[in-house]
């Protein structure tokens, strides 16, 4: 069982955060799945978010509560390990102005990466995508 990353995939910073995660999750603890795929709007539904906006979620193995914006992405850096689970120390800032900072740039996301960045996977990491149609 692994923790399932919802992304959008219209989004190419979002893919970048993808393909930075892949290249990092030596364990193998993350399975993707992108928002718009059939995989994605069932774990949406199964989860009752029903307001997507501009953010990506985090499903943890074994239940509990769907992590989005801050709190998706600080799991995310701690679950790489070090370096990156470092980033935990942004805990302390209250969530509030954690989510904010995280607003802004998903509201700029797409003019931040223009250019689409969807790397097509290796074999290896296909098997990691839940949607692969």
């Amino acid at each position: 069982m692994s923790h399932v990353l919802l992304y959008d995939g219209d989004c190419g910073l979002c893919s970048r955060v993808v393909q930075f995660v892949l290249r990092r999750d030596r364990r193998a603890r993350f399975r993707f799945a992108a928002l718009q795929s059939g995989v994605g709007q069932a774990l949406l539904r199964r989860h009752a978010i029903t307001s997507v906006g501009d953010t990506f979620y985090v499903v943890p193995q074994g239940g509990g509560s769907v992590l989005d914006r801050s709190r998706a992405a600080l799991f995310v850096a701690a679950e790489l390990g070090l370096p990156w689970s470092l980033a935990r120390v942004a805990a302390v800032i209250p969530r509030r102005l954690r989510d904010r900072a995280y607003d802004v740039v998903a509201r700029n996301r797409h003019r931040l990466l223009r250019a689409p960045a969807c790397a097509l996977p290796d074999p290896a990491q296909r098997e990691r995508f839940l949607d692969r149609t």
